[in-house]
């Protein structure tokens, strides 16, 4: 593995977990208090979105662990769409049907890719 894509491979990026959305009016956002309650409109046994940069990657049940929350991922998308929800645009094919990863000769575009724009 070439030292760039290992650079890359080692960037931190935040993964959001989204319970729910509602849409607000300003007003409403502005009244906001302690104690409020904003009822979002999805079913409390749905499952949750898992994201990077506001892009939806998979899927989840909400869990505890300790006395944290956690997620357990139930679907993910294939490494090209995880990739491309970093960079915001179309990539180049990243996956090895195979063995379903990331090969060398792939991986090395990606990082070239990502290193030039």
């Amino acid at each position: 593995m070439s030292a760039k894509l290992e650079a890359i491979l080692k960037l931190e990026v935040p993964v959001l977990v989204r319970l729910g959305q509602k849409t607000l009016k300003l007003k409403e956002i502005t009244d906001l208090a302690p104690g409020q309650i904003i009822e979002l409109n999805k079913p409390a046994d749905d499952e949750l979105d898992l994201m990077v940069n506001n892009i939806p990657i998979g899927q989840g049940v909400a869990m505890k662990v300790g006395e944290n929350f956690g997620i357990s991922i139930s679907f993910i998308g294939d490494v090209k769409s995880r990739i491309e929800a970093l960079g915001g645009g179309p990539t180049m094919a990243v996956t090895n049907q195979d063995a379903g990863e990331i090969d060398d000769d792939e991986a090395a575009a990606l990082a070239e890719q990502f290193l030039g724009g």
